[in-house]
């Protein structure tokens, strides 16, 4: 039940607050920790990505599965591993889970695809604006829409994800003497509930996924101010320094940021 408070409090988004001033702070004093920072935290966000998009691939493969068992051959179960310890599941659970793979591609890749330059941008009045300009209003969307939207999201989803998780369900305005009482009959009572009968029955991942998300994005914002400031102050000629962007390979830059 610590747990349960501190990671949902304001002291947890106080204590997130203040390691990125302290980051600020020491990167103003010292550039090229900042930008050894900036370079850790866009690879950590790049791996994370590039590991999960594999799920599109997954979701692909296995509904190519499910059509070929379900249309063709008329099974209706789909069973992994040795014969006794085999894990054996309903087409239609097979069915529902790939909506987990969709979700792993949104949750996971989110951070991936902005160092990538790949979200879309409304653009009003940023690209007729100076490079001094546009580092300006990056950092000030950085503070003031991504940090606080993604803690707002973080202390939603992270009691969201423990009512599905554990009995007796907290709530975010349980003080700590009260979650204190609660903890004497805290139990896991983890929800194995599914749309369906036989539908796909871990819901509760998704809430997992919900909460990772809120992570990266705050991470990504930390980021993003970072390297903001830094191109600001270095000038245009450091745009874009050190970014590990994707290519398609020699010969295809015309298709560059199209894919």
């Amino acid at each position: 039940m610590w747990i349960v408070y501190y990671g949902g409090s304001t002291e947890f988004a106080l204590i997130a607050l203040g390691v990125f001033a302290l980051v600020f702070v020491l990167g103003v004093i010292k550039r090229d920790f900042l930008w050894g920072v900036v370079r850790v935290l866009e690879g950590f966000a790049n791996s994370f990505g590039r590991f999960f998009a594999w799920a599109g691939l997954l979701m692909v493969l296995q509904q190519i599965v499910i059509v070929f068992l379900q249309r063709i051959f008329r099974v209706a179960e789909i069973s992994f591993g040795p014969a006794g310890y085999s894990f054996t599941k309903d087409l239609s659970w097979w069915s529902e889970e790939l909506k987990l793979y969709n979700a792993m591609v949104v949750a996971m890749c989110a951070a991936y695809t902005f160092v990538q330059g790949g979200h879309v941008r409304v653009d009003l009045i940023y690209s007729a604006v100076s490079h001094r300009t546009k580092r300006a209003i990056d950092m000030f969307g950085s503070v003031v829409f991504m940090m606080p939207v993604a803690i707002i999201m973080w202390m939603y989803s992270w009691y969201f994800l423990w009512r599905h998780l554990i009995t007796p369900k907290p709530s975010a305005s349980d003080t700590l003497d009260r979650l204190m009482l609660k903890a004497r009959a805290v139990r896991w009572n983890v929800e194995t509930i599914g749309f369906s009968p036989n539908g796909f029955s871990a819901y509760f991942l998704f809430k997992v996924l919900i909460l990772i998300y809120c992570g990266m994005i705050f991470i990504q914002a930390m980021s993003f101010f970072y390297r903001s400031y830094l191109e600001y102050v270095e000038g245009e000629d450091s745009a874009g320094k050190f970014l590990d962007r994707d290519t398609l390979g020699e010969g295809e830059e015309a298709y560059e940021g199209t894919h």
